[in-house]
């Protein structure tokens, strides 16, 4: 689909109220595969693969400005007035960007593994410089072993499997830059008060630590926030039923 002036990957199914699902760095819309199907039955889900990931190619610089530019244009191209936004990782950065800039488009806000922009942007930076030298399978491995919690890895294989497969399969270029897009990540500052606020995270979330998503649910005052036990960073691949219900009662 052509949006805002590049080819952009999008699945849509299901039928009603639009929901927006946004991946994060390293993801692609098979990061929410596991809630489609609960709620097409209730909703119109769109699921862009983002400028870089997956099947979406990278055409320029990227930054968390562009990212939530491109979903403005989404939904104005399928002519969609207003959404329930959902983001994870570094897109819960591109979501609250989208719902300060275009408050009026979002309808209600869920943040999957909350982060804040990194304290030293030379982590991301050397990342993207690592898979540019060496590819994905360079990081892999590491990002599947830290981000993911112990039970995961443990009891769900394949869980852990996936999101090592999500993060090998991406562009090395396109990765690299979506690096760069968290690198130069500023506060996108609060949620507003009158926007209903989800926040889900894991007790083992070393990426966005649950302190990060307490802390904006303490800001905003009446966010519904839940930890999961036995969670990594990978919320919607670990915990997906629990996932998915709380979702649906929000929304």
């Amino acid at each position: 689909m052509q949006v805002n002036g590049k080819e952009l990957a999008v699945e849509i199914q299901g039928d009603g109220p639009a929901v927006l699902l946004v991946h994060g760095l390293g993801g692609t819309s098979n990061f929410y595969q596991p809630q489609v199907e609960a709620l097409a039955e209730r909703f119109t889900v769109i699921r862009p693969d983002m400028e870089g990931s997956g099947r979406s190619p990278v055409t320029g610089e990227l930054s968390i400005d562009s990212f939530a530019a491109d979903l403005a244009a989404l939904l104005d191209e399928l002519s969609i007035e207003s959404a329930r936004v959902v983001g994870h990782s570094m897109a819960t950065l591109t979501v609250r960007r989208l719902a300060a800039t275009h408050p009026d488009r979002v309808s209600h806000l869920a943040l999957l593994g909350a982060v804040n922009p990194p304290a030293d942007p030379s982590g991301p930076r050397g990342r993207a410089a690592t898979v540019r030298g060496e590819g994905q399978i360079a990081v892999a491995d590491a990002i599947m072993n830290a981000a993911t919690s112990d039970a995961t890895r443990r009891d769900h294989p394949a869980a852990a499997a996936l999101v090592r497969e999500l993060v090998l399969r991406q562009d090395p270029e396109g990765y690299a830059r979506s690096c760069e897009a968290l690198a130069g990540a500023t506060d996108p500052g609060p949620v507003e008060k009158s926007l209903p606020l989800l926040l889900l995270t894991g007790d083992e979330d070393k990426v966005g630590p649950p302190d990060a998503s307490r802390a904006l649910a303490d800001a905003h005052g009446s966010a519904v926030l839940e930890v999961f036990d036995g969670c990594g960073h990978w919320t919607a691949i670990e915990k997906p039923a629990e996932v998915t219900a709380h979702l649906l009662k929000f929304f």
